[in-house]
């Protein structure tokens, strides 16, 4: 009995432990105090009059007109509780699009918010809020990441946020695709860079609620106090409504359109164009007024579309891809984009070996099926390797574990070696790249291969530029490709990596992808489609290039050029570089090309362009310079920019008492990503490695007490 006892103690002991530790923020959020950032699974409770969901709805209607997406999406907000709120969400996009328009709906009072710098626009926000007045504050926390703030949300309002954002959608091996994010995947924080005394927000004892734009580096400090985000628990989904709309006007005949991300209803026209809407309304089926401050418990989260990308793929008949110059005349300033088609990839018969480092993520948010999808890959990757090749593997979660001392030739041996490593791996702990990183790097052979890092992750992490700036230290050295694992990856980090380490990033969704995309990866690392891309313009008088440098062309993707013009439309742009059969030569004739007045989608994107090579991978984050160019960049286009905001305010006061409850609108785990990847813990103990030391000794004490009573039987 006395033993029973014990057994029954330890099993309430794990869930305690199991529940009680990842709901430590279930009290009201306001009143954490918490020392350090991390996502946490919350357990609404408390005052039953405070709409603890007040997003009730995202509409998104994207119209595609050739290569350029305009998308508007509109949140709507309702305060059904009793008390007035304060209503904050942060919220994803993708990692190239530009946001350069927002208004602000409330009854009869419609504000176009405004440009500002960034503490400016949270100084305006803090007084408005203050004074009782209702107002909006959109905030960029990292490229592909934004927070939403409105004050004073008055019981019985409806709040519309309309936002505008423009982006390109450039065709891959002929294949169209746009992607439009819905939900941000919890991030974890490092606790090295706080030991290092890098947290400059906490050694100076500030609110870390307070996103300021004194710390821009994407890494640390208060910037970082999105990261603190509640979520819904593993298959639960929040009450509302997320409906995704796409009007497809190509000018050709569309050969195929497809999703692999949700199920989708095409309606197509007979002029090349097509209207694309969800199956489903994406309607949460147990919204009602009983669930607003519960969430959704017996809802499947496949049937949700806010939980993962929307992933929308077509095809063209007829020209593979409609390239050239387009030229915008504008009141100021002149606009062009170039966009050339590259020539057809040509195998190459002399491949030099090549040595390749996989760093693998087994962190706690891969475990389950992420971390499944990973091995699928990785074993394809492994197994497609050519025997003069090399290779080695680093599993890292909250430590690096190395497969051997040093690279190891990929013959059928180490291979079988590699995947009975990967396929022992379980899923746990904290997402330590950084360190993992430098110590790949450190493991690379010198010998006079070339080198590759290849990171397949899932990319939640808060520190994106640490990683970018290790790979500037090293481009001397190595090329560096990403792939990111799951439904809902964190693109900034999978693209940057890629973009900081002149390589390829690639997306894997589903495991039934992994060989599909391993030998992409293969074919494009063996035989690059264009090296040593350069662009003149002969005659034409061009300034503000952007970007400055071309890299290798491993995909068969449209070459890219942003820039302005001046002066008389004359001269040749001229294109070149090298592929397999020699010399790339394509020259365009700008004579010959009528400017646009009204397509303003091309300054836009020279802005992005530019933003995105002076802020986007930290090398000149501490630039000053930089800073201020950047931010005159922001108020001159109207464009959200790590130091720009838009900032909306009502001019009356509509809540006299001044009196208002902070509520942070619960999101939804992405899909197919488990609790493990959330805890109300110190920053860097995802819930992985104590649950599942704990989860180990409980089984063991199990077994040990069934042996127990099995061998009693036996002695009977």
């Amino acid at each position: 009995m006395k033993k029973k006892r014990i057994l029954y103690c330890m099993i309430f002991s794990l869930f305690i432990f199991l529940f009680g530790s990842s709901s430590a923020y279930a009290m009201e959020e306001e009143d954490t105090d918490e020392e350090n950032l991390a996502p946490y699974i919350i357990i609404l409770s408390g005052d039953p009059s405070v709409d603890r969901f007040p997003l009730k709805e995202t509409s998104v209607t994207t119209d595609i007109d050739g290569i350029i997406a305009e998308t508007y999406v509109v949140q709507t907000y309702a305060n059904e509780g009793e008390s007035p709120i304060n209503a904050s969400y942060v919220f994803p996009a993708s990692d190239n699009v530009t946001i350069h328009g927002m208004r602000m709906i409330i009854g009869d009072n419609i504000v176009t918010a405004k440009i500002k710098e960034k503490e400016e626009a949270k100084e305006d926000f803090e007084e408005a809020k203050s004074e009782g007045k209702s107002a909006s504050l959109l905030e960029q926390q990292r490229p592909n990441v934004f927070t939403m703030d409105i004050a004073n949300i008055m019981p019985g309002d409806n709040v519309r946020i309309e936002l505008h954002y423009t982006e390109l959608v450039e065709p891959e091996e002929n294949i169209y695709q746009f992607v439009f994010p819905t939900v941000v995947g919890p991030r974890y924080a490092s606790p090295q860079r706080e030991e290092s005394g890098e947290n400059d927000a906490d050694k100076a004892g500030e609110d870390k609620s307070d996103r300021s734009a004194e710390n821009t580096s994407g890494n640390t400090g208060e910037e970082d106090g999105w990261v603190e985000t509640p979520y819904l628990s593993e298959g639960n989904i929040p009450p509302g409504k997320y409906d995704i709309t796409v009007n497809l006007s190509a000018g050709v005949p569309i050969a195929d359109i497809r999703s692999t991300s949700h199920d989708i209803h095409v309606t197509k026209n007979s002029d090349g164009s097509a209207k694309i809407t969800l199956a489903s309304s994406g309607k949460n089926s147990s919204e009602s007024k009983g669930s607003e401050n519960k969430g959704s418990e017996n809802n499947n989260p496949n049937d949700y579309a806010g939980n993962r990308d929307f992933i929308l793929e077509y095809q063209l008949t007829g020209e593979k891809v409609d390239c050239g110059l387009m030229l915008n005349k504008g009141e100021e300033e002149n606009y062009f984009m170039l966009m050339v088609q590259p020539p057809e990839r040509c195998e190459i018969e002399d491949i030099p070996p090549r040595e390749y480092m996989f760093v693998l993520d087994v962190s706690g948010s891969m475990c389950g099926f992420p971390l499944d999808t990973a091995k699928d890959l990785i074993k394809n990757l492994v197994s497609n390797l050519r025997e003069t090749d090399s290779f080695n593997l680093m599993m890292f979660s909250d430590e690096a574990f190395l497969m051997s001392s040093t690279s190891v030739a990929a013959n059928e041996k180490n291979i079988n070696t590699a995947i009975r490593l990967i396929d022992e791996q379980q899923g746990g702990g904290g997402t330590e790249l950084a360190p993992a990183l430098e110590a790949a790097l450190s493991f690379l052979g010198d010998q006079n291969e070339a080198r590759s890092v290849v990171v397949i992750t899932d990319g939640y992490i808060s520190g994106e530029r640490e990683i970018f700036n290790i790979i500037d230290d090293n481009l001397d050295k190595v090329s560096f490709f990403s792939f990111g694992i799951g439904t809902s990856v964190n693109r900034y980090l999978i693209d940057g990596i890629a973009k900081a380490g002149i390589g390829e990033s690639f997306v894997v969704t589903d495991s039934s992808e992994a060989s599909e995309t391993a030998e992409r990866f293969r074919t494009y690392i063996e035989s690059p489609i264009l090296t040593d891309i350069q662009v003149t313009y002969d005659g034409f008088d061009v300034y503000d290039v952007e970007p400055k440098k071309l890299p290798t062309l491993f995909a068969q993707r449209p070459i890219v050029v942003y820039g302005k013009w001046r002066g008389d439309l004359t001269g040749t742009v001229k294109i070149t570089g090298n592929n397999g059969n020699g010399k790339f030569v394509k020259e365009i004739p700008v004579d010959q090309i009528k400017p646009l007045k009204d397509n303003d989608a091309i300054r836009y994107l020279w802005a992005r362009k530019k933003i995105e090579r002076l802020t986007d991978y930290g090398i000149n984050e501490n630039d000053p310079d930089i800073k201020n160019e950047v931010t005159q960049i922001g108020l001159k286009y109207s464009m959200m920019t790590p130091y720009t905001s838009f900032i909306a305010v009502v001019d009356t006061i509509r809540n006299p008492e001044k009196e208002s409850r902070d509520v942070n609108q619960p999101l939804p785990l992405p899909l197919q990503v488990s609790d493990l990847a959330l805890g109300g813990y110190r920053i860097g103990s995802e819930p992985g490695g104590p649950v599942l030391v704990l989860a180990a000794v409980l089984t063991f004490t199990l077994t040990y007490f069934i042996r127990r009573k099995k061998e009693r039987g036996r002695q009977i």
